[in-house]
């Protein structure tokens, strides 16, 4: 579990979200992120015995910085008020699918997939679902899938409006071609996130999620 004192950093963040006080508190910073770090590297240990991909790593291969790049953003508060993880085959920076978990006062959620992979590794997952349309159809339906996630997200964020090039129109895979991102997420909330069942959760969505990953990665890896 989380120690409600991370929780609480980072709701106190959001409303002090300045170096002044970024500074004082840099202590309460540091065990907040000690905290947040023996947990994914828990979560790592635990789903890594069904998922040996990730077996290697390590939480600090996953986790990603506090402060916010601002040199192009209109927001220029200078922190994140999350702490998040990217449990990746190689860690976060990789082309690979891999699992992700967010701890955000009210916007907590866990899932993963693949976000906006450049065009060579998009174009090779799409084809994978041309080709498997029958086994990437099994998995986003299968009971276990849809009782963690329901569905993938397709959010406009994430989806074309036509088909993509190279695809026919009436392709039986056009919703799934039509996307960026293949990702699914479940919400949790501040309680879920002060649970003891915390770790149980994230590794029940983790193990729901494994077939989607290990079906993107096949295709990336070919």
């Amino acid at each position: 579990m989380l120690q409600p004192t991370t929780l609480k950093f980072l709701k106190d963040l959001k409303k002090n979200n300045n170096k002044p006080w970024f500074d004082a508190n840099r202590n309460k910073y540091e065990d907040a992120k000690k905290d947040f770090g023996e947990f994914i590297q828990s979560v790592i240990d635990k789903h890594s015995k069904k998922d040996g991909s990730i077996k290697e790593l390590k939480a600090k291969d996953c986790l990603f910085r506090i402060n916010r790049d601002i040199r192009f953003a209109k927001d220029k508060t200078p922190y994140k008020t999350n702490m998040g993880a990217s449990i990746n085959r190689g860690g976060k920076k990789s082309i690979y699918a891999g699992y992700y978990f967010h701890c955000e006062p009210g916007e907590s959620f866990v899932g993963g997939g693949i976000w906006i992979p450049m065009p060579p590794e998009l174009k090779k997952v799409r084809q994978e679902i041309d080709y498997n349309l029958d086994e990437f159809k099994k998995i986003v339906s299968s009971k276990k899938f849809k009782s963690v996630y329901g569905e993938l997200y397709k959010g406009e964020d994430v989806s074309l409006v036509k088909v993509p090039q190279g695809f026919e129109k009436d392709n039986p895979a056009a919703d799934y071609l039509k996307l960026k991102s293949f990702l699914a997420m479940k919400k949790f909330t501040d309680t879920d996130i002060a649970s003891k069942d915390l770790e149980k959760k994230v590794v029940e969505a983790f193990d729901a999620l494994q077939p989607l990953v290990e079906f993107i990665n096949k295709a990336l890896a070919e």
